[in-house]
């Protein structure tokens, strides 16, 4: 079977295929975008479509690639791995190679951290940990953060924080409490009758990158041995060098009981996640023989997976990926920062490290203030794609609206990147800028006209 001829072949079917068999909705808001580009292939951190143009790509696939696209390492070792027919899945029986990932975990993750749980996603992990930490203190209840992103299974939906995923399908699970983020005496209240099990929190949160104040998540941390509750630190987005350390708990120097990990850890390639703990905390969940399979899954363990984990660490560790992030990040925030001290519409630039949040608000000037108004009347999830289109479309470069309702775009670029495409973002958000703070001007009709296709495609 020649499977890239064929997939040459109907590369012009991709939307029709996907309208027909998988999401036609979403087919709808990539061509009322202007996203529907049709990738044909990738590397590091550029994408090629159907007509030959490059696109840079500051979103990763939310977050996966953070050594870039098809970096040659990793395709190495899953070459190695399938030419050397292994022994996968037997089951019952252990494979030396997960083994092998485990410890490599043991080594980067902060703390005594040294138990782990394989799994297929982040929303796994999630609700990996949910079970774990129910499991281990024979309590239901658990904490969760306003605006929190945690998955959308329906366990990891529970402690999402976002009304437009979890309508629809509750009721979810009972005993899940909503606290705001960043308020340690909201938490303490929550914590506060000793019946809690977990307090799951994003050490900086998803949709619309937002960092807590320095004392939040030691207080957290804190407060949870106080009331004999686990702290779960969802590092599905933030692990793996994305925030310029490691793990984004490494900057409060922070150690939870229970680590959430996924996106990154397999270079893109496999399917994989990770549920990290203390061996105190996971003796009482596997304490016999007949508890040894108290949570399993069937492919959380799979060679490829566990091999490409292993060179995907290998990778950041041997590049310097972390400190790259940490560098390239403070260059574009400061470049960002510098922008919106005379964009009026950009108040705030908030993250840490390649994660970053540009926050836009309401301006000053009353002809623009006029423009605001109208957009966000049409409808209020528009103003984001006034930056995110012509990002697209002009400069080439892919990003995203950060959350519904924000007015927040986010970029989450590999880890990869130098100076030469940080200026290239950098220049290409002073000319949107330029465009937007136009009004009326060609920005603020092609807004309008979006807004008119999308009610027609209603």
């Amino acid at each position: 079977m020649d499977i890239l001829s064929k997939v040459r072949e109907r590369h012009a079917e991709t939307y029709d295929l996907h309208k027909r068999y998988i999401n036609p909705q979403f087919v709808r808001v990539l061509e009322v975008i202007g996203f529907n580009r049709n990738y044909v292939s990738s590397k590091g951190a550029r994408l090629i479509d159907t007509e030959g143009r490059e696109v840079l790509d500051f979103l990763a696939g939310f977050g996966v690639f953070n050594i870039g696209r098809n970096h040659p390492l990793v395709a190495q070792v899953l070459h190695q791995m399938l030419d050397s027919d292994p022994a996968n899945m037997v089951q019952m029986d252990l494979g030396g190679i997960s083994g092998m990932l485990a410890e490599s975990l043991a080594r980067v993750t902060p703390g005594d951290l040294d138990a782990v749980f394989f799994t297929n996603s982040g929303a796994e992990s999630v609700e990996g940990a949910l079970k774990f930490a129910r499991q281990a203190t024979r309590r239901h209840k658990v904490v969760h953060c306003h605006h929190a992103f945690h998955g959308l299974t329906l366990g990891a939906l529970s402690v999402n924080g976002n009304r437009e995923f979890r309508e629809f399908n509750e009721p979810l699970l009972p005993g899940c409490i909503q606290v705001p983020f960043n308020d340690l005496d909201a938490l303490e209240r929550a914590l506060s009758g000793g019946d809690v099990a977990a307090f799951i929190v994003e050490p900086i949160q998803g949709k619309g990158v937002f960092v807590p104040d320095d004392d939040y998540l030691p207080g957290a941390r804190q407060l949870c041995d106080k009331y004999g509750t686990l702290l779960i630190a969802d590092e599905v987005q933030t692990g793996f060098g994305r925030t310029g350390k490691m793990f984004a708990v490494d900057h409060w120097g922070v150690v939870p009981d229970i680590m959430a990990l996924s996106k990154a850890l397999s270079g893109g390639f496999v399917p994989v996640g990770a549920v990290i703990t203390r061996r105190d905390i996971h003796a009482r969940i596997f304490n016999s023989m007949d508890r040894c399979f108290a949570h399993s899954n069937t492919f959380g363990q799979n060679d490829l997976a566990m091999a490409a984990g292993l060179a995907t660490l290998e990778v950041l560790q041997g590049e310097n990926l972390v400190e790259q992030a940490a560098q390239i990040g403070e260059c574009i925030i400061a470049g960002l920062q510098e922008k919106a001290q005379r964009y009026e519409m950009l108040h705030e630039v908030r993250g840490k490290g390649l994660m970053v949040g540009m926050q836009f608000g309401e301006p000053r000037s009353l002809t623009l203030k006029t423009g605001w108004k109208l957009v966000h009347k049409m409808n209020a999830d528009l103003f984001g794609q006034m930056i995110t289109m012509p990002l697209m479309e002009k400069h080439n470069i892919l990003t995203q609206v950060a959350g519904h309702g924000l007015d927040t775009v986010k970029i989450l670029p590999p880890l990869v990147i130098g100076q030469e495409e940080a200026d290239m973002f950098l220049d290409a958000m002073e000319a949107v800028l330029k465009d937007v703070h136009r009004f009326p001007g060609a920005a603020w009709t092609t807004t309008k006209n979006l807004a008119m296709r999308t009610l027609k495609s209603a």
